[in-house]
């Protein structure tokens, strides 16, 4: 069983004693800010000086610079840039001005793990990944509670880099709700894993290939958008609540004996066996190294994906309903922002 460690086994002033960088100002960089200010301690952020989104932590009241003017000043950086780029902010702008004792932390071990980041042997290398999105983890933190997050030590050169790390997930509201500790493979492997077998990747395909489906059998895509993906939700918030137990309870019995004998039709011993494979690919560092080559060579494959993924009819269909149903607050992206629907 994984460790956990509570508000009882945290200390914040360890972390109200340093002087703390946020690398990056998106879904975890600002909840990340914004808590660990609310708890008292010393934060600033580093952005690019032309990101837009110096305006936006700066009207929260945040103190802004540039990467390498807040590592020069800061005691702990925390890099919350995205997998993609955190190497390369790290290379040109942490590693040059960080101090010889810092510690470098992360909300996700990739670059840690597949090692286009490789610290020197004088810093301590810690993890504290919150297990839900940044609007969640600020959201639930100015609610008095907090969400789960795991905790890892790579490198203790201080002897002290567990603390620390307990004491800045307690500043970010993680001690209130648990935080497990794990290592930064494990982290990082059971991570890509999840997005890829299940939660994106797998859920994803389920979805478009349960609405194909009805619609190739002459069904409404209406309906069957209701089907396949709208309530979805309702069955993953009973899940979230109370597992699969409660949420079968909360079922039909109709709804429940289809889950028991078609379940096992669906996911069938071949799907488990590309489960393993897609988890292979991620041990041996192929999913890592096919993801960086697509990044250094302009990400035309990805832009390939998502033109094709936007286009789907699940998609269209589910952009006309979802704009009629006002109490789901329903947004779209256009060009890469999200807009209103």
């Amino acid at each position: 069983m994984a460790k956990t460690y509570h508000d009882a086994d945290a200390d914040l002033s360890l972390i109200q004693a340093k002087k703390v960088a946020i690398i990056g100002y998106g879904s975890q960089g600002h909840a990340h800010a914004l808590n660990l200010k609310d708890s008292g301690v010393d934060v600033r952020v580093g952005l690019r000086a032309d990101s837009a989104n110096v305006a936006r932590a700066r009207a929260a009241g945040l103190v802004v610079g540039t990467v390498a003017e807040v590592s020069k000043w800061a005691d702990v950086i925390m890099n919350l840039t995205p997998d993609q780029t955190a190497a390369k902010v790290y290379h040109e702008d942490i590693a040059p001005n960080m101090k010889p004792n810092v510690t470098l932390m992360f909300a996700h071990g990739f670059n840690i793990r597949f090692r286009t980041i490789t610290p020197p042997a004088t810093v301590d290398v810690s993890l504290v990944a919150p297990k839900a999105p940044g609007h969640r983890v600020r959201e639930v933190f100015t609610e008095g509670g907090g969400v789960p997050a795991l905790v890892a030590v790579e490198q203790d050169a201080s002897g002290t880099a567990l603390a620390l790390a307990l004491s800045y997930a307690k500043g970010i509201g993680g001690t209130r709700a648990g935080v497990l500790q794990t290592t930064f493979t494990e982290e990082t492997e059971t991570d890509l894993f999840g997005e890829q077998a299940v939660l994106c990747g797998g859920v994803s395909a389920l979805i478009k290939a349960g609405f194909e489906t009805l619609v190739e059998a002459g069904y409404q895509p209406e309906i069957a958008y209701f089907e396949c993906c709208h309530e979805l939700k309702l069955i993953v918030d009973l899940i979230n609540r109370g597992g699969l137990q409660y949420m079968r309870h909360s079922i039909s019995d109709t709804a429940e004996w289809g889950d028991y004998i078609a379940g096992p039709r669906v996911i069938t011993k071949e799907v488990k066996a590309s489960m393993k494979g897609l988890l292979n690919d991620i041990q041996d560092g192929s999913f890592a190294k096919r993801f960086i080559e697509e990044n250094e060579t302009g990400r035309k494959e990805f832009a390939r994906y998502r033109a094709a993924e936007a286009s789907h009819p699940l998609e269209t269909v589910g952009a006309e309903l979802r704009a009629g149903m006002t109490f789901l607050d329903p947004v779209k992206v256009v060009d890469g922002a999200v807009v209103k629907a």
